[in-house]
């Protein structure tokens, strides 16, 4: 149906690389559609997440998602479903951060948790999650294991339970490495603050 040479797919319109990466599943014509939008995705991430690296990282996210997801949709106005798709995953990133601190309150008002000593009470605190470069860099430095207990708890809003559920996890462990990675990511914190001095 298609025949392509190197370098023609920019005279084609969006209709046409829909339907070619639709039915073919080439990554180079949604690449193509998709960089003719890529400026309305950011400003649209900007205006939502109202943070310039978060938004360069969901226009990123947002096709990988089309790449896997795409196929399945019918679609007459790519650019208006695009902008709808756009909102639709800032609002769902949004609601996902207020979902993690509401966790994040409840679990450090947990009487169990509160039986730490002070020096270990939880350092995901909302003045960090508000500028949380240096969080994310301490996050990257734990362990497999504990990175993995982090994000699943705290960013993917998985429980105990539902964490236990992953090989050679029960919630015991799951526990244990979220009071360890809690314990490391204090420290990281605290040497990262003495950077700063």
């Amino acid at each position: 149906m298609f025949s392509f040479l190197p370098g023609n797919r920019k005279s084609l319109s969006d209709d046409d690389l829909l339907r070619h990466f639709q039915s073919m599943g080439d990554p180079d014509s949604l690449g193509e559609l998709y960089s003719r939008y890529m400026h309305l995705v950011y400003g649209v991430c900007l205006k939502y997440l109202k943070n310039r690296e978060e938004s360069k990282d969901a226009v990123m996210q947002i096709f990988e998602k089309l790449l896997k997801d795409l196929p399945a949709y019918e679609i007459r106005n790519f650019k208006a479903w695009l902008y709808v798709i756009t909102k639709n995953f800032c609002l769902m990133q949004l609601r996902s951060r207020q979902s993690s601190e509401k966790k994040i309150k409840l679990w450090q008002n947990d009487p169990e948790n509160n039986m730490e000593s002070e020096a270990f009470l939880h350092p995901l605190d909302d003045d960090l999650l508000q500028t949380n470069r240096a969080l994310k860099e301490c996050i990257e430095k734990l362990k497999k294991e504990q990175r993995e207990c982090v994000n699943w708890f705290y960013y993917e809003n998985k429980s105990y339970r539902e964490i236990a559920q992953f090989p050679d996890m029960d919630e015991n462990k799951v526990k244990s490495l979220l009071q360890n990675a809690k314990r490391n990511l204090k420290i990281c914190l605290e040497n990262k603050h003495v950077e700063k001095i």
